[in-house]
């Protein structure tokens, strides 16, 4: 006899692929920034979040950029007026917080960089060719912009970054018992990234095979679907290390 239970879905973090020599480096940053938070009057706390990149929005046009160009911290009246003036320019659904990045990162490039390359753990690229290659494949959730970058080598790949949704939350037992309450007035939660994680299943996507964890940006995590995709393709330049969902 079966129950109606449904498993957990397998999730996976990608990282780079240390051991297949890949010499890829990029020295480049996105054009425009929320500022971060300067001593909140709730918690005392100055901070910004990391790994909030939309590098498909654009902010040319936008009347007010050059209050977004220089990364800094602001006073909570300062970063709301900046964070509501910029969202009504933005598309609906964007998580907005401190730090948050906009437009396609804008720089140099150096090295031999696998199809699909993380310069760091919270940002990444892909050839154009892998891009579409996964999208024709059926996998959903990829939206990608062209660097803006110089590379030495004229025949090097055109590399794109993944504007990535944001999905899921750690399930509350791997979560410190004694963490504090999120601030009253800014929101943030202080507690160090559990070691190891546990992803609470129920609140995974299943609609997109490529997503950041809402409660830690920094993370990015694949589906069973993304992963199966890229061997079956024999995309190079990152491993996969199963996390464990309840």
């Amino acid at each position: 006899m079966t129950s109606g239970a449904t498993s957990p879905m397998n999730v996976y973090k990608l990282e780079p692929d240390v051991a297949a020599g890949f010499t890829g480096h990029l020295r480049a940053t996105h054009p425009w920034f929320l500022p971060g938070l300067e001593n909140c009057s709730g918690c005392g706390q100055t901070w910004s979040t990391t790994g909030l990149e939309y590098p498909c929005v654009d902010l040319t046009e936008f009347p007010h950029q050059a209050q977004y160009r220089q990364p800094r911290a602001e006073p909570q009246d300062v970063l709301t007026r900046l964070t509501e003036q910029l969202r009504s320019w933005l598309p609906a659904g964007l998580l907005l917080e401190p730090g948050a990045s906009f437009g396609p990162m804008t720089g140099t490039a150096r090295g031999l960089f696998g199809e699909i390359h993380l310069p760091v753990p919270w940002t990444l690229c892909m050839y154009r060719e892998a891009l579409e290659r996964l999208q024709a494949s059926g996998i959903h959730g990829l939206q990608g912009c062209r660097l803006n970058v110089r590379h030495r080598d004229e025949q090097a790949p055109e590399l794109w970054e993944l504007q990535l949704e944001h999905h899921g939350h750690f399930h509350p037992d791997c979560l410190p018992a004694d963490r504090k309450p999120p601030c009253p007035r800014c929101g943030v939660e202080s507690y160090d990234l559990p070691d190891p994680y546990l992803l609470d299943a129920q609140s995974l996507p299943t609609p997109v095979d490529l997503f950041r964890l809402a409660d830690w940006p920094t993370l990015i995590l694949a589906t069973q679907r993304f992963v199966d995709t890229v061997q079956q393709l024999e995309l190079d330049g990152v491993v996969f290390r199963e996390v464990p969902v309840r």
